[in-house]
């Protein structure tokens, strides 16, 4: 059966491992049927795209498929009943110490076998319309996931550098244009800097806050898909933050701005 709840315990070092290094790797609270649940969604979502699915390996001429979609809940009903039934709300709540938990939003980051196209060095906040600290990323793994083909590194701590980025370009064809200084050039830091990366089986999950610093390889595996179903979470101190700059998101809800999400496009699953 799929469970409503984590199927075992968060535990108080989970927690603890979160606010400090700011990704954690959680295993054991997913059931099988999830993990189908979403395959079976993902084959809808590359089947039948919605208007806010990009193929980025075309985008940025790399070879491959590298599927990206945002707020795929609105379009694809599987997906909707894992945001409003699964413990993935729950589970982000309790990483994150929060009462309520809004969907902010999910996403398909989907690498196909032989896909040169990589997640560039980014964190995330920057790119959205909101404030706050209590904002998450729940990763899960729908394939098995290993570093040849796409498993995320995190620069531990980073999170908590006191510093925002300017976004990173997924697609080459979007210009942030903030006055925001550049993201560091991990690569060439790799000796001063810990990264952090998880090999992962279909089930696992990652759960990293919104500033840790992250990025990932392409899929150079011959055989082995990397999808990822990814979804946003936001808590009890997250507020909208209108901006220049800032992703392009579905129309907006008539919330002031400074006001917490609690709308049609957030709606509140937890509290």
């Amino acid at each position: 059966m799929k469970n409503a709840h984590p199927l075992r315990e968060i535990t108080a070092d989970e927690i603890e491992t979160y606010n400090r290094d700011g990704i954690v790797c959680l295993r054991g609270l997913f059931s099988a049927e999830w993990v189908e649940l979403l395959r079976q969604a993902a084959d809808l979502s590359m089947s039948k795209p919605s208007e806010m699915a990009i193929e980025l390996a075309d985008e940025l001429g790399a070879d491959g498929r590298f599927y990206h979609e945002t707020f795929v809940w609105r379009y694809n009903e599987l997906c909707k009943k894992f945001i409003f039934r699964s413990p993935a709300a729950e589970i982000a709540g309790k990483i994150m110490s929060s009462d309520k938990v809004n969907i902010f939003f999910d996403q398909w980051l989907i690498k196909e076998p032989g896909t040169t196209a990589p997640t560039p060095w980014h964190h995330d906040m920057p790119y959205w319309p909101i404030k706050g600290w209590q904002i998450s990323t729940l990763w899960l793994a729908l394939d098995p996931v290993r570093p040849e083909n796409g498993a995320v590194e995190y620069v531990k701590g980073s999170h908590k550098w006191g510093k925002t980025f300017k976004p990173a370009t997924f697609s080459g064809n979007h210009d942030y244009g903030d006055d925001l200084p550049e993201v560091p050039d991990v690569e060439a830091m790799r000796d001063e800097l810990e990264l952090i990366q998880f090999e992962m089986e279909p089930g696992d999950c990652t759960v990293h806050q919104g500033l840790i610093v992250h990025g990932a390889s392409g899929n150079s595996s011959s055989g082995v898909r990397r999808r990822a179903y990814v979804s946003r979470w936001a808590g009890d101190d997250v507020a909208l933050d209108l901006r220049d700059g800032v992703q392009e998101m579905p129309p907006m809800p008539d919330i002031s701005n400074g006001s917490p999400l609690d709308s049609e496009l957030w709606p509140r699953i937890v509290g």
